[in-house]
């Protein structure tokens, strides 16, 4: 390979990692909390993958420690994508409606989502308090994934609220305007 290869070459690679750069000033810490439980999930199911398969002796503790983590993973995620506005919407059909009637039904499913976030928070509640087992294979509450999905559900209708009141005061989100709104959805 001659010199002009080889600085071709290595200038199309820092370009290519120029572009891959990425904006991660929208990451909060409650982030770095679902990428470490995720991880943490990563390594029980690799675990119980290992122990089953490789060793022929699997450890019973790790299908249920997996499913809890799973759920952990889904909750903190969910709370994720109401804070970065991120959840999926069906945005081809606001591509064809007049402004005013995006914007209402923008509020709508704002209302919507609050009233069912703050709803299933109190169903969640309601489990919690009734649930007296334990987990199968540890000693510890299985109402504690109840209160900790209760938990999720405050914090997803609390910044549902904070989003409706954005949503309010600009007048504008990316089903309102969807020219001029970030793929990303704004932060909190």
């Amino acid at each position: 390979m001659s010199a002009k290869d080889k600085s071709a070459d290595e200038s199309s690679i820092a370009k290519l990692i120029h572009e891959e750069d990425e904006d991660l000033t929208g990451f909060q810490w409650d982030d770095g909390l679902v990428l470490s439980v995720f991880w943490a999930l990563a390594f029980v199911v690799f675990l119980q993958f290992f122990t089953r398969y490789v060793l022929n002796n699997s450890l019973g503790w790790t299908e249920e420690i997996a499913r809890f983590l799973l759920i952990t993973v889904t909750f903190l995620g969910a709370v994720m994508a109401v804070r970065r506005e991120s959840h999926i919407a069906v945005e081809l059909a606001f591509r064809w409606l007049s402004r005013p009637v995006r914007k209402a039904l923008q509020y709508f499913i704002d209302i919507v989502s609050i009233v069912f976030y703050g709803f299933m928070g109190f169903l969640c509640t309601q489990v919690a308090g009734r649930t007296q087992q334990k987990m199968v294979s540890l000693d510890f509450p299985k109402s504690s994934i109840y209160w900790f999905i209760s938990a999720c559900f405050l914090a997803m209708t609390i910044y549902a609220l904070i989003v409706f009141w954005r949503h309010l005061r600009s007048g504008s989100s990316r089903l309102i305007d969807p020219e001029t709104a970030k793929a990303t959805g704004p932060t909190l």
